[in-house]
C-alpha cells in the first residue's frame, strides 16, 4: 500500500506561473488578511472571525433571497424553493456560531472589549439588509448609517422595495386569492401587519394543499425561514447574556433587554396565527 496516495496522481497540476490558483480565485490574501486584532489578546481573533463568518453568510442569505423574490415575481415557484432551502441552512449555520462564541468568557471578553468603541452588531448593515427583504422596515434604523452614503444607499433602495412576504401574497392574488387592496398596493417602506384576506388565503391554501401545493410549499419554506430565524435571535442574546450579563451594549443599546424585545417580532404573521385555527 502507498503511503503516499499524492505519487499516484500523475496529472495534479504544480506549476500555477501563469495560471489561476484556488488562493487567486478566492482572494485568500485579502481574505485572510482582514482579521486584524486592536489588542494583543488571544481570544480578539476568535470574536473576529466569528463575525466574519456570519457577515459571509449573510451576504449568501441576501442574494439567496432576493433570488427567491424574483423567482416569485415571476410566478416560478418550484425555482425560489431550492433558494429559500438554501436561506435555511444557512441559517443552522450562524446559529451554530454562536455555540463557538459561546466559548469566550466574560473575563477574557472585557481583555479587549474596551477596543470596539462604540461599534457593535447591531451596526450590521447586512443584518439590517435581510431584515428589510424578509419586511421588518424600522425607519429609525436608516439613521445609523447615514454617515455612509454607499451604504445608506443599498438600505434605501431595499426599504421601499417589496419584501418576500409581499410577493407572497402577491402570488395568493395571482391565484385567484381575495386580497384587500390596501394590502397589495400597501407601502412597502412600512413594516408588514397582518391582514384577514391574507389569514383567510393562506387557511384555504393549508385546508386544500393538493389543489394549492406549490403556495402550500411556499408557505412552509417561510415558516422554515422565521423559525430558524427566532432561534438566531434567542441564541443571539442568550450568548450575549452569557458574556455580558445585562450590560449595555457597545452600539449604546440596552443589549439583553433590546434583544428579549424583539424575540417576538414575526415576519409571517397570518402563517403562524392559522396554525391555531386548523
Amino acid at each position: 500500500m502507498n503511503d503516499n496516495p499524492f505519487e499516484n496522481e500523475n496529472d495534479i497540476h504544480t506549476d500555477f506561473k501563469e495560471k489561476m490558483t484556488y488562493g487567486d480565485y478566492l482572494q485568500l490574501d485579502q481574505l485572510l488578511n482582514s482579521q486584524r486584532r486592536l489588542s494583543d489578546h488571544h481570544d480578539e481573533m476568535l470574536f473576529i472571525i466569528i463575525h466574519h463568518v456570519s457577515e459571509l453568510w449573510l451576504k449568501l442569505i441576501i442574494h439567496e433571497t432576493k433570488g427567491a423574490i424574483a423567482a416569485i415575481e415571476q410566478n416560478n415557484l418550484r425555482a425560489s424553493f431550492k433558494m429559500l432551502s438554501r436561506v435555511s441552512k444557512i441559517q443552522s449555520q450562524i446559529i451554530n456560531g454562536w455555540d463557538v462564541l459561546s466559548t469566550l468568557t466574560p473575563a477574557e471578553y472585557m481583555e479587549f472589549r474596551d477596543k470596539l468603541g462604540n461599534a457593535s452588531g447591531f451596526q450590521s448593515y447586512q443584518y439590517r439588509l435581510v431584515e428589510f427583504v424578509l419586511g421588518y422596515k424600522a425607519p429609525h434604523i436608516l439613521k445609523i448609517y447615514q454617515n455612509d452614503p454607499e451604504i445608506y444607499r443599498i438600505l434605501e433602495d431595499a426599504y421601499h422595495k417589496p419584501g418576500l412576504y409581499d410577493v407572497a401574497i402577491q402570488a395568493l392574488a395571482r391565484h385567484g386569492f381575495t386580497i384587500d387592496e390596501e394590502v397589495l398596493n400597501r407601502d412597502f417602506s412600512k413594516t408588514y401587519e397582518k391582514n384577514a384576506s391574507v389569514e383567510r388565503a393562506w387557511m384555504n391554501v393549508y385546508h386544500n394543499a393538493p389543489a394549492y401545493w406549490e403556495l402550500y410549499e411556499l408557505a412552509e419554506k417561510l415558516v422554515d425561514i422565521e423559525d430558524w430565524f427566532q432561534q438566531w435571535r434567542f441564541r443571539h442574546m442568550k450568548t450575549v447574556e452569557r458574556i455580558i450579563g445585562h450590560k449595555t451594549g457597545t452600539g449604546g443599546s440596552s443589549g439583553v433587554g433590546y434583544l428579549k424585545q424583539v424575540l417576538d417580532h414575526y415576519f409571517f404573521p397570518e402563517l403562524w396565527e392559522l396554525r391555531t385555527k386548523i
